[in-house]
C-alpha cells in the first residue's frame, strides 16, 4: 500500500494542516487571528449596515422624485412611453403642474391668488406620501402644522382639493369652504403639510392646489397656450428593469426625436439630497479605510511575532531534511486556512454587530432598511486573506530561509526586513482593496497616499528622534532609568522604528476618526443647519425695498440676504451670437431659451468659493460665472458675454469662476457683477431669511405687498435635515466601533514585544536590578514611544483631514492648532495603558522562567 504522504503535494498539506492544528493548540496563532478576525468584523459590520443604511435613504431619498425616476416634458407624456413601463412591469403615475388662479367663493369675499396647480393620478406618488392635515386654523405655526401631517393615500376624492395653508391664510378660508378653479368648483378637504417631490428650487413660487387628474377637463383650464410642465412617474423594485427604462428615455433623449424632454433620477433631482447622500457615503467609507488600515498595523507586527517564536522550529525542520519549498507551501497553507477561518468567523461577527447598529438606531433611523446584498461578504473574505497575505505572510516565508545551523547557534537566521519585491506586491494587493473599498478615486487616493506618505515620513522622523535621543542621553548626565530606556530603544534602532511608525499610524487613524467625529461632522451638519434659510422672496419692487426690509425686523428677522435680480437672455459670446441650436447637450439648451438670474453684489457673498480667476469688488467690465454653467455653455475666462436685459444691451468679461454650495440654503446666482450698483439696469429685489414661527407672519407680508412671490422651503429644508440628522447619528454609532477597534489593534501593536521585553527583563534583573527601577524603564520607554507617535500622528492626522474636508467633503476646515499637543498627550497616556495592562505581568515573571525559557529555545 502506498504512503498516502508520498506525493510533495499530500505531504505540504499534511504538514499545513497539522501546523495549523499545532499552533491554533498553542495559541501561537491567537493574535493573529484576532487582529485579522476584529478587522473583518469592523468591515463588515460597517460594510452591512452602510449597504443597508445606504439602500434605505436612496429608497427615501428617491420620495424627492416621487419616484424612481421621472421623464418630464412640457408638451404631454407620449402613450408608447407609458407603455413601455407597463411592459417592463414598472408601476407608473403622471402628474402636470402649471400656474392659475384660484378665487374664493363669493361669500367668503370672492378673492383670488395666483397658485400653482398639480393634477395627479391615484397612483402617485410612487415613493413617499404626501402629509396632509384636516387640523389648520389660522393661528397655527408652520411647525405646529407640520407635526399634524398624516399620510394621505389615493390622493383627493372627487370634488375636492388640498391645498397650502398659504393659500388658506391669504384668501382667508377655511377648510370646508369652496374654491373656484376656472369654469370648476371645488371643496378645500385638507391642508398640504409635506409634499415629498415639491421639489428644492424655485419650481413653485405660488401656492400649492392638487386635485384629481380626471377632473381637470372640466375646469377648463388647459389651453394651446397654457404652460404645462408633465411628469411621467417610474417606479419598481425590478432594478435591471428600471435601468433598461431609464436608458431608453435618456436614449430618446439624446436622439433628439422630442424636444423639450427631460430625465430626472435620484442622482438628478435634488442638489441637496444629492449632496447629503454622497457625504454620507463618503464618511462611512472612511471608516472602512480606517479600519482596515488599522487592521493591517496589527497583522504586521503579530505576524512577526509569530514568525519570531518559530524560528527554531523551522530550523529543525530543515534538519530533518524538509524542502524550502515544502516549508513555504505548508506556512502558504496554514494562512490562507487560518484566512479564511478568521475572516468567515469575522464576516459572522460584523454581520449579528450590524444588527445591534440597526437595534440602537431604531428611534434615529426612521427607515426601513432593505436587506443586505452579497457584497460585504466578499469584501470581508477579501479583506481577510489580504491583510493576512499581504502584511502577515511576509515575514513567515522567511522561516523557509532560516539556515539548520541555527539549532546549535541562535545568533544566525533572524528575522530580516522582507525583500522590497514582497512588500511592494503586498501593498499593491492592499492598495487596490482599498480602492474598491473607498468607491471613490479621490477619497481612495488621499487615504492611501496619506498613509503611505505618512508611514515613510514617521519612520525617518522616528529614526532622526531616536539618533539625537541617543545623542542628548548619555550616562553621567541622565538618571539611570532614562539612561537605561534609552538603551533599549538604541539598542534595537530598526525596531524602536518599526514600534514608533506602527504606533503613529494606529494613532493617526484614532486622531483622525476623532477630527472626523467632532469638527468635520460639525462642519458636514453646518453646511446646512436647521436654522438655515426658509424662506425666498422675489419680485420686491425697488419702491418697496426699504419698507419690506422694515417689516422683516418688525416681524423679528434680524438676518437675512438682500440681492438685486435682474433678468437677463445671454444672445453672444465673444460676438458670437448664442441660440440653443448651438448646443446638444438638452440642459446647455434650455439655459440659453430662458433668461438667466443675474445679480451684483461688492462682497463675494457666503457660499461661493472662486475657483479661477479674481474676484475685484468694484469691477465694473467685469462679471463672475458659477463654474459648472459656464463649463456647460463653453465659457471661459476672458470671454466677453452679452446680455439683453430688459431691452437694454450689457456687455462684460468673464474675470472669475465661482463654486456655489447648492445644499446650504442660501441665495444663488449664475451670473454675478463684482460691482454695489448698477443703477441703468430695471431690477427687482430678493429676501431670503429664516421665518419667524408665529402665525400669520407670511400673511401678514403678503397683505402689505402683495406683488411678492413668497417661496416657503420649510418642508424641503425639514426632509433634508431628517434624512441628514439620521446619517449623522449612524456615523457616530460607526465611528464608536472603528474606535474601539482601532484601540484594540493599538493595544496589539504595543504588546507585540512582550516576550522580548520578558527575556531583556530577566536578564537585567539577574544582574541585580530592581522590579522597581525596570518599571520606571518601561514607562518611560512607553511614554517616550507614545509621545512621539502621537505628536507625529496629529500632525498628519491635521493635513490628511483638511484634504478630505477640501476635496472629498467638499466644504472648508481647518483643526485647532492645539491638536499637535493633545495628540501627543493623548499618545503617551494610550501607550502606557496598552504597555501596563498588556505587559504587566513581564515584570512579575520569575527571573527563571523567562531563563529556562531561552534556554529551551
Amino acid at each position: 500500500m502506498s504512503d498516502p504522504h508520498s506525493s510533495p503535494f499530500a505531504r505540504i498539506l499534511h504538514l499545513g494542516w497539522n501546523s495549523l492544528r499545532r499552533d491554533l493548540r498553542a495559541g501561537e496563532l491567537t493574535v493573529l487571528l484576532m487582529a485579522v478576525t476584529l478587522a473583518v468584523a469592523a468591515l463588515t459590520a460597517v460594510g452591512f449596515f452602510a449597504d443597508r443604511l445606504q439602500g434605505g435613504l436612496q429608497r427615501d431619498a428617491r420620495q424627492l422624485l416621487g419616484g424612481d425616476a421621472v421623464v418630464a416634458s412640457d408638451h404631454g407624456i407620449d402613450d408608447a412611453m407609458r407603455a413601455q413601463a407597463q411592459s417592463l412591469g414598472l408601476r407608473s403615475a403622471v402628474t402636470v403642474v402649471f400656474p392659475t388662479m384660484a378665487r374664493a367663493d363669493d361669500a367668503q369675499g370672492g378673492a383670488s391668488r395666483l397658485v400653482s396647480l398639480k393634477a395627479v393620478e391615484p397612483a402617485y406618488p410612487l415613493r413617499g406620501s404626501v402629509q396632509t392635515s384636516t387640523q389648520w386654523r389660522s393661528d397655527l405655526g408652520n411647525a405646529a402644522l407640520m407635526a399634524t401631517g398624516q399620510p394621505a393615500p389615493d390622493g383627493p376624492g372627487r370634488g375636492e382639493v388640498w391645498a397650502d395653508a398659504a393659500l388658506l391664510a391669504g384668501l382667508e378660508l377655511q377648510l370646508g369652504d369652496t374654491l373656484h378653479l376656472g369654469d370648476a368648483a371645488f371643496r378645500l378637504a385638507r391642508v398640504i403639510t409635506l409634499e415629498p417631490d415639491r421639489g428644492a428650487g424655485f419650481m413653485s413660487f405660488s401656492p400649492r392646489v392638487m386635485m384629481r387628474m380626471d377632473e381637470l377637463e372640466g375646469t377648463g383650464l388647459v389651453q394651446p397656450a397654457s404652460r404645462l410642465n408633465w411628469r411621467l412617474l417610474v417606479a419598481g423594485d425590478d432594478a435591471p428593469a428600471l435601468a433598461r427604462f431609464v436608458r431608453d428615455a435618456q436614449e430618446r433623449i439624446d436622439a433628439g426625436a422630442e424636444r423639450g424632454l427631460r430625465l430626472m433620477t435620484l442622482e438628478s433631482g435634488s442638489p441637496q439630497m444629492q449632496r447629503t447622500i454622497e457625504r454620507a457615503e463618503s464618511f462611512l467609507r472612511l471608516v472602512a479605510l480606517l479600519v482596515a488600515l488599522l487592521a493591517a498595523v496589527g497583522v504586521a507586527l503579530a505576524a512577526r511575532s509569530f514568525a519570531q517564536r518559530h524560528l527554531d522550529g523551522a530550523a529543525l525542520l530543515r534538519v530533518l531534511g524538509l524542502s524550502q519549498r515544502a516549508i513555504i507551501g505548508a506556512y502558504l497553507l496554514e494562512f490562507v486556512l487560518a484566512g479564511l477561518f478568521a475572516s468567515l468567523a469575522g464576516v459572522l461577527i460584523g454581520y449579528a454587530v450590524h444588527h445591534v447598529f440597526i437595534a440602537m438606531l431604531a428611534g434615529l433611523v426612521q427607515v426601513s432598511l432593505p436587506a443586505a446584498s452579497g457584497w460585504p461578504v466578499l469584501l470581508g473574505l477579501g479583506m481577510g486573506l489580504t491583510l493576512l497575505l499581504a502584511f502577515g505572510l511576509a515575514p513567515v516565508l522567511q522561516l523557509a530561509q532560516v539556515p539548520p545551523l541555527r539549532v546549535m547557534r541562535r545568533d544566525v537566521g533572524a528575522l530580516r526586513p522582507a525583500s522590497r519585491g514582497v512588500i511592494a506586491a503586498g501593498l499593491a494587493g492592499f492598495a487596490v482593496l482599498l480602492f474598491v473599498v473607498s468607491g471613490n478615486a479621490r477619497l481612495g487616493g488621499i487615504a492611501v497616499g496619506g498613509f503611505a506618505l505618512a508611514v515613510l515620513l514617521f519612520a525617518v522622523l522616528a529614526a532622526l528622534a531616536i539618533r539625537a535621543l541617543r545623542t542628548l542621553v548619555r550616562e553621567g548626565r541622565a538618571p539611570s532609568w532614562l539612561l537605561l530606556a534609552t538603551r533599549q530603544i538604541a539598542a534595537r534602532p530598526w525596531f524602536a522604528v518599526i514600534q514608533v511608525s506602527s504606533l503613529a499610524v494606529g494613532l493617526l487613524a484614532l486622531v483622525l476618526l476623532v477630527l472626523l467625529r467632532t469638527d468635520l461632522l460639525a462642519s458636514w451638519q453646518q453646511s446646512a443647519p436647521p436654522d438655515a434659510n426658509n424662506r425666498f422672496v422675489i419680485n420686491i419692487q425697488p419702491d418697496q425695498a426699504e419698507a419690506f426690509q422694515q417689516a422683516l425686523r418688525a416681524g423679528g428677522v434680524s438676518e437675512y440676504q438682500w440681492y438685486p435680480m435682474i433678468r437677463g437672455r445671454l444672445t453672444a459670446i465673444n460676438d458670437r451670437a448664442v441660440s440653443a441650436g448651438d448646443y446638444a447637450d438638452e440642459d446647455a439648451a434650455r439655459q440659453v431659451e430662458r433668461e438667466f438670474n443675474l445679480s451684483h453684489a461688492d462682497r463675494l457673498p457666503e457660499g461661493n468659493a472662486v475657483v479661477a480667476g479674481r474676484w475685484t469688488p468694484g469691477e465694473a467690465d467685469g462679471l463672475s460665472m458659477e463654474v459648472e454653467i459656464a463649463e456647460r455653455l463653453g465659457i471661459h475666462l476672458g470671454d466677453r458675454l452679452r446680455f439683453d436685459i430688459g431691452g437694454i444691451v450689457h456687455e462684460a468679461t468673464v474675470t472669475s469662476l465661482r463654486k456655489l454650495d447648492w445644499g446650504s440654503m442660501n441665495a444663488n446666482f449664475f451670473v454675478l457683477y463684482p460691482v454695489a450698483a448698477m443703477p441703468d439696469l430695471p431690477v427687482t429685489y430678493l429676501a431670503a431669511y429664516r421665518a419667524p414661527d408665529q402665525p400669520g407672519f407670511d400673511n401678514a407680508l403678503v397683505r402689505q405687498f402683495p406683488n411678492i412671490t413668497n417661496v416657503d422651503m420649510t418642508a424641503t429644508l425639514a426632509q433634508v435635515q431628517r434624512v441628514l440628522g439620521q446619517v449623522s447619528q449612524a456615523v457616530e454609532f460607526l465611528f464608536l466601533f472603528a474606535l474601539a477597534a482601532g484601540l484594540i489593534v493599538l493595544f496589539a501593536a504595543v504588546t507585540a514585544t512582550r516576550d522580548e521585553r520578558a527575556r531583556e527583563y530577566a536578564v537585567m534583573r539577574a544582574m541585580g536590578a530592581s522590579s522597581r527601577l525596570l518599571a520606571r524603564v518601561q514607562r518611560a520607554e512607553l511614554l517616550g514611544v507614545g509621545t512621539l507617535a502621537g505628536a507625529l500622528a496629529s500632525a498628519v492626522a491635521m493635513a490628511v483631514g483638511w484634504a478630505l474636508a477640501r476635496f472629498v467633503f467638499d466644504f472648508s476646515w481647518n483643526a485647532p492648532w492645539w491638536v499637535p499637543l493633545a495628540g501627543a498627550l493623548a499618545g503617551a497616556v494610550l501607550a502606557w495603558l496598552a504597555g501596563w495592562w498588556g505587559l504587566r505581568g513581564v515584570l512579575r515573571r520569575p527571573v527563571s522562567e523567562s531563563l529556562r525559557g531561552m534556554a529551551a529555545q
